[in-house]
C-alpha cells in the first residue's frame, strides 16, 4: 500500500493568513483609537507631565488652572525657561549682595593690607590667605559687623588686642601663620564658635580668658607645642570638635569628661602613654584618634561595644610594635609637612563618615607622612 500525499493549494493558505493579518491590523487601529479617547490615557499623560514638572521644580500653580492640567510641552519649556531665568537673576543678585560684604585677598605680592580697606567697615568677612602679611592692623576694631576672619597661611606674627572688640565674630582661622601667643582680649568675643590656631608651630598655651567663650563648638590647636590641654578649653561646655594632635602632650586631665558635648577628639602624634578612664564618661564621643602616641597598654574599655565610640586608631603605638620612622627626607618646610599631615587626616575622617559601618578600632591606618 503506497503513501498518501496530501496536496495543498498554496494560494488558499496565503489568502487565509492575509485575511488574519488584515483583521489584526484593524483591531490594533481600533484599540489605539479607543485608548486615545480613554480617560485613563489622559490621566496617565497628566500624571507623567506633573511628575516631570515636580522633578524640575516647577510650581503647581504654573501648569494647573482651575483644577485642569495643561500638558502642553511648549508650556513646560516656557515655564522651565522662566524658572531658570528667575533663578539666575536671584543667584546674581545674591552674589552681588554677598560680595559687597566679603573681602578676599591672596598672593605673595601682598605684604600689608590695602589702605582702602580701612574705609570698608561694613564688611562681614575677611578671607586672606597665602600672602606675606605679618600684622593685622589695630583698626580692625572698626569692623563691628565682622563675623568671619579667615586668615590661613600668611606670615602673621601677632594679633592685635583690638580683636576682642569684634562682638559679632563667629569664626577665627589663623592657622599656619607664625603666632607665638593669642591675645587674652579674644575672650571678649563672646559669640565666637570656631577657633583654628593649628600649624603655628610655636604656640604653647591659650589664655585663661578664653574660658568666657561659652558658644565655642570647634577648637583646633594642632601642630604646635602644647604640653597640656589648655584650662580654658575644659570650660567650653558646647565644644564638639577638639584637635590637639601633633603637640607634646604626656597625659590628659582627669576632668576631661567636663566636655560633655565632645564628639570628635583628635590626639594623634603626642607623647601619651595612657588614656584616662574619664574618657568613658564622654557619652557623645564618636571619633577618637590616638595614632602615633606612646601608649603602652591597650584601652580595651574604649573599644567596648557598649560605648558610642565608632573609631579608635592605634597605629604606630608601641602596643602594635610599630615605630615611627625617623631620619626621612623632610619636605619643603615643617609647616608644609604639618599641613600635608593635617589634610590627609581630614580626608580620612571624611571617608570614615561616608562609610555605612565604621570599625570600633583599627591597626591598618597610619597618619604619618611616610605612607
Amino acid at each position: 500500500m503506497g503513501h498518501k500525499v496530501v496536496v495543498f493549494d498554496i494560494s488558499v493558505v496565503r489568502a487565509l493568513w492575509e485575511t488574519r493579518v488584515k483583521k489584526h491590523k484593524a483591531w490594533q487601529k481600533k484599540e489605539a483609537e479607543r485608548l486615545e479617547k480613554s480617560a485613563l490615557e489622559k490621566i496617565k499623560e497628566e500624571w507623567n507631565f506633573v511628575a516631570e514638572c515636580r522633578r524640575k521644580g516647577i510650581p503647581q500653580a504654573a501648569y494647573c488652572k482651575n483644577g485642569f492640567v495643561d500638558t502642553s510641552m511648549r508650556l513646560l519649556e516656557k515655564i522651565e525657561k522662566n524658572c531658570l531665568t528667575r533663578q539666575s537673576l536671584l543667584s546674581k543678585e545674591r552674589d552681588k549682595r554677598t560680595s559687597a560684604f566679603v573681602f578676599e585677598l591672596s598672593g605673595e605680592q601682598w605684604t600689608e593690607l590695602p589702605d582702602a580697606l580701612k574705609e570698608q567697615t561694613h564688611l562681614k568677612e575677611w578671607h586672606i590667605s597665602n600672602t606675606l602679611i605679618q600684622i593685622i592692623p589695630t583698626y580692625i576694631e572698626l569692623f563691628q559687623a565682622m563675623r568671619i576672619l579667615d586668615l590661613p597661611k600668611n606670615q602673621i606674627s601677632r594679633l592685635p588686642a583690638e580683636i576682642g572688640r569684634l562682638k559679632n565674630l563667629r569664626e577665627l582661622n589663623v592657622s599656619f601663620n607664625h603666632l607665638k601667643s593669642i591675645p587674652p582680649e579674644l575672650g571678649d568675643c563672646e559669640n565666637l564658635e570656631k577657633l583654628d590656631c593649628s600649624g603655628n608651630l610655636e604656640l604653647t598655651e591659650l589664655p585663661f580668658e578664653l574660658s568666657n567663650l561659652k558658644q565655642m563648638t570647634f577648637v583646633d590647636i594642632s601642630a604646635n607645642k602644647f604640653a597640656s590641654v589648655p584650662i580654658c578649653v575644659l570650660r567650653m561646655p558646647h565644644l564638639q570638635w577638639f584637635d590637639i594632635s601633633t603637640n607634646s602632650l604626656t597625659d590628659l586631665p582627669q576632668d576631661i569628661d567636663r566636655l560633655e558635648e565632645l564628639q570628635t577628639f583628635i590626639l594623634y602624634k603626642n607623647e601619651l602613654t595612657y588614656l584616662p578612664y574619664a574618657l568613658l564618661n564622654l557619652k557623645k564621643l564618636t571619633l577618637l584618634v590616638v595614632s602615633g602616641d606612646r601608649l603602652v597598654e591597650l584601652p580595651t574599655a574604649l573599644c567596648d561595644s557598649s560605648t558610642p565610640l565608632k573609631f579608635v586608631s592605634l597605629m604606630d603605638n608601641p602596643i602594635d610594635n610599630t615605630q615611627c620612622e625617623d631620619g626621612v627626607e623632610v619636605m619643603e618646610s615643617e609647616q608644609d609637612r604639618r599641613h600635608f599631615d593635617k589634610e590627609f587626616l581630614k580626608a580620612y575622617i571624611e571617608d570614615l563618615k561616608e562609610r555605612e559601618s565604621v570599625p570600633s578600632y583599627t591597626t591598618k591606618v597610619s597618619f604619618s607622612l611616610q605612607l
